[in-house]
């Protein structure tokens, strides 16, 4: 029952990469095979303590080091960019991913800044490629989004943009569940498929349960938002459209946090304690909720540093 308590206070804070809507373009430049979507609202994380401090610790190293490539461009990310967005996609037997930045980014001074530092990109179709950095490459959409990531994700999600490929207008099951998320400073919507691994890592030990092999197969989708307007709030939903099934969930999960809580230490506890889990109308609605102090406390701890890498 180890990491019941990673699905209990950031189950999916830990694979946060960093949350605005999703801008129109973003949306037609990402494969039909989306698993995952993540979006990450940079305003809303720089007006709140908690958020930024969420961020310094789950940033990745190739995200930081796009950050740096874009000083070199002229581009601030911290006045310039809005928001990022995520998408993990399906490429056969691969996953993939690609990032959306929304924001001023000036193109036309851009663009002349690469020329007079004499940077030729690479064309692909109508699309120019600049180097981002850790073998990334990144290009505009529009004057206010860019899509950047590795050469291979890059081209599919290009793809898909200009209808070579199927793109997420085709996916029903992400799409239902983009209209249940909120305008959160941060959320996330995943599949089926997702969701089952999610909630895999989270259960730990508890997944092999029988009770879980009931469930696992009713599972539909998720999706959770982070708001940091107070202290800090999750709010996470697994679909299962099957009463029985949110509810033998939720009996694996509150039974995992009794059994956790009997030897957790305090941080664990807090975690534990600021969380309720429910069912509802075939969902399992899990809430977690903090103080700024509490949530920054539990960032620095060693169980915040185990489940996050």
């Amino acid at each position: 029952m180890k990491r019941v308590i990673a699905l209990l206070c950031c189950l999916s804070l830990a694979t946060v990469s960093f949350a605005a809507p999703l801008a129109s373009n973003a949306k037609t430049a990402i494969p039909s095979q989306a698993q995952q979507i993540i979006s990450v609202d940079y305003r809303a994380l720089r007006n709140s303590s908690s958020g930024m401090a969420l961020k310094g610790k789950l940033l990745p190293d190739n995200l930081k080091q796009f950050e740096e490539a874009l000083k070199g461009m002229g581009i601030n990310p911290d006045s310039d960019v809005e928001s990022l967005s995520f998408a993990l996609f399906r490429s056969g037997k691969n996953l993939r991913s690609v990032g959306f930045a929304t924001g001023d980014f000036q193109l036309k001074k851009f663009v002349a800044k690469q020329t007079a530092a004499k940077v030729k990109p690479e064309k692909y179709r109508t699309a120019s490629l600049y180097p981002a950095g850790s073998g990334m490459l990144m290009t505009f959409l529009d004057e206010g989004t860019m899509l950047f990531g590795d050469p291979q994700a890059v081209h599919e999600a290009l793809d898909a943009r200009d209808g070579e490929t199927p793109s997420l207008a085709n996916n029903a099951e992400i799409n239902s569940l983009l209209g249940s998320v909120g305008d959160g400073a941060i959320w996330s919507v995943l599949d089926s498929t997702g969701t089952q691994n999610m909630l895999r890592s989270g259960l730990g030990d508890a997944a092999k349960l029988a009770d879980y092999d009931f469930v696992k197969k009713r599972l539909t989708g998720s999706y959770y938002t982070v708001d940091f307007t107070h202290g800090v709030s999750l709010d996470l939903t697994v679909a299962t459209g099957d009463p029985m099934a949110a509810a033998t969930l939720a009996s694996l999960l509150k039974a995992g946090m009794m059994l956790k809580k009997m030897g957790s230490s305090p941080t664990e506890k807090t975690a534990i304690d600021s969380t309720t889990v429910d069912n509802s109308s075939g969902n399992l609605l899990l809430k977690f909720k903090a103080d700024d102090n509490k949530f920054q406390s539990l960032l620095q701890s060693d169980l915040f540093t185990a489940i996050s890498h």
